[in-house]
């Protein structure tokens, strides 16, 4: 029974460990990337108008979910071109073509959370 503690007691403080670096890389990317802190701004906005236009709980879960898939394919991004800048700091067309699939990423998401932006306020605006 007291090895069950010890080994729970390691797993729980192991848990509390990875938690505080992944908010370590939240601070990160929200200190460092431009486009993260843009997005940012337009997610308080959005918010913003979802209190002023009294969403639905279904729209609150889908504005939620397309905020949360932006920003999280964002912090991707970052670390895809941070990590292949570290592996070729040298022009490599092949390094060029992985950050353009994953800033393509970013982009395709964005436009679906605009698309559903759009789906959720343009019927609330008119």
């Amino acid at each position: 029974m007291k090895r069950w503690r010890t080994v729970s007691l390691v797993f729980i403080i192991d848990r509390f460990k990875s938690v505080g670096y992944a908010l370590k890389g939240i601070v990160e990317v929200v200190r460092t990337e431009a486009n993260f802190q843009v997005q940012i701004i337009v997610s308080t906005i959005v918010i913003a108008a979802g209190f002023y236009f009294d969403l639905t709980k279904i729209e609150w879960i889908l504005q939620l979910f397309c905020i949360g898939l932006v920003l999280g394919v964002e912090s991707l991004n970052t670390a895809i071109e941070r990590l292949s800048d570290k592996v070729s700091p040298d022009f490599d067309p092949q390094i060029g073509k992985v950050k353009d699939l994953s800033a393509g990423a970013v982009l395709l998401v964005s436009i679906t959370a605009i698309i559903v932006g759009l789906l959720i306020y343009l019927p609330k605006i008119f």
